[in-house]
């Protein structure tokens, strides 16, 4: 990977308080407007605060996904649930805390610790939770599930 790389997106309003996101370089575009607490929100829709989050969430688990391969942690099962809140600081809102919530299932309990690491180490290494001013807590579970 060169030092720089570039994410395009384009953003076109759609009516009232909806959009549409999209890149020349993704098949699908994803529908997007002001949360329900807000003003004229629409519920059921992606919000600019949820895609925050979901870009935190799955940054996470990209990352886990190739400091295991390259540590040798073989794993049963990854996923991950996050919770962003949104506050009023400083007259401003902001997302101002990230609860980041993994749930990885190993099948050796001999691997715990080094899957505790590989956790840590992605959560560390996420380039998105390194560009937000967010605080970000990581909260892991480690399941064990034998017979592989």
């Amino acid at each position: 990977m060169d030092n720089t790389s570039f994410y395009e997106v384009s953003l076109q309003w759609a009516e009232g308080r909806k959009g549409l996101v999209s890149s020349p370089v993704l098949n699908k575009s994803i529908e997007v407007a002001t949360p329900p607490e807000f003003a004229k929100g629409i519920a059921g829709i992606w919000s600019p605060e949820h895609l925050l989050v979901a870009a935190v969430d799955s940054c996470l688990m990209t990352t886990f996904l190739a400091i295991a391969e390259n540590s040798g942690l073989a794993f049963v099962h990854f996923e991950s649930k996050a919770l962003g809140k949104l506050e009023k600081v400083d007259g401003k809102y902001l997302i101002s805390e990230i609860q980041l919530s993994p749930r990885l299932v190993i099948a050796d309990e001999s691997q715990r610790e080094k899957a505790r690491k590989v956790l840590e180490k992605s959560e560390a290494a996420c380039l998105i939770s390194n560009s937000i001013k967010s605080k970000i807590v990581f909260s892991p579970e480690i399941e064990v599930k034998g017979g592989l």
